[in-house]
């Protein structure tokens, strides 16, 4: 997954459960969680990441947790942002707390899942703003998603919340799509 991010933002850690197939059973997971409103499959799901990935010590060092936001249009829309949902199990096994308040989605202009890479990167580019960026300079970040295909989200995520000053940033998700 860290290729993804090379030349576009600097990541210290990159790391996803699984592999995202569509119609894979994994893919179904992810639906329901997504678009069936089954927001408890969210924290489920982060436990089960963040323990498989707490043996390789990958949380040492990352000070705060921020999921990938929603708007506001797209949240009442879905009720629940579904990364919030996955950081949730996250910070239950390892403690580190969660920031939805740093950055904000100022755009949401659809899905992107029928958007080629370039379009997915245009989608987003403006999408997030940095609100409250005192408190996480120079930290170490984990922007969680559900899942990544291009990292256009996530590097433009990342590019807002760089604007803090010194931050580091890692990338958990639960699937990451072979593009």
């Amino acid at each position: 997954m860290a290729k993804l991010f090379w030349g576009q933002i600097p990541v210290e850690r990159a790391a996803a459960l699984f592999h995202y197939e569509s119609h894979a059973e994994t893919a179904n997971i992810i639906y329901q969680l997504k678009y069936k409103d089954h927001p408890e499959i969210g924290p489920f799901m982060g436990r089960m990441v963040a323990t498989e990935l707490k043996r390789d010590d990958f949380f040492d060092g990352i000070d705060e947790i921020v999921p990938v936001p929603l708007t506001k249009e797209r949240l009442h829309q879905r009720g629940y942002n579904q990364s919030e949902e996955i950081a949730k199990g996250v910070c239950e096994i390892t403690g580190l707390p969660i920031n939805k308040d740093v950055v904000k989605r100022t755009v949401f202009q659809g899905s992107q899942t029928r958007r080629s890479r370039w379009e997915r990167q245009e989608n987003v580019e403006y999408a997030f703003k940095l609100t409250h960026g005192e408190p996480i300079a120079g930290k170490h970040l984990l922007i969680v998603d559900d899942v990544v295909t291009t990292g256009a989200t996530i590097i433009a995520c990342a590019k807002e919340l760089a604007k803090a000053g010194n931050v580091k940033i890692s990338v958990l998700s639960l699937g990451l799509t072979r593009h």
